[in-house]
């Protein structure tokens, strides 16, 4: 007795490599010089760059200061958190 051929379904979601993005939000707590120092410190920014950054958190609500693989934005955020920013991952 031939068993019958199972064929996988391949409406699966493909985006498995679709990169992230890592969004820093405005909050009430943090000022903006100590912002600029953490975008700095973290992700190497200059300081031109990670003022631009915070002026867009600061005025949009929001900025995406990093982008890449899920593990990669995951540390990202954690890192942002234990220095007190509020941030989240998004997939582009």
């Amino acid at each position: 007795m031939a068993l019958p051929v199972i064929t996988p379904d391949t409406h699966e979601d493909q985006d498995l490599d679709r990169p992230w993005q890592v969004v820093v939000w405005n909050d009430p707590v943090n000022t903006m010089t100590y912002v600029v120092y953490v975008f700095r410190k973290l992700f190497g920014f200059n300081e031109m760059k990670a003022t631009e950054l915070m002026l867009q958190v600061h005025h949009d609500g929001r900025a995406i200061v990093s982008d890449g693989p899920r593990e990669k934005t995951e540390l990202e955020c954690y890192r942002l958190h234990s220095h007190g920013l509020w941030a989240t991952m998004e997939k582009v």
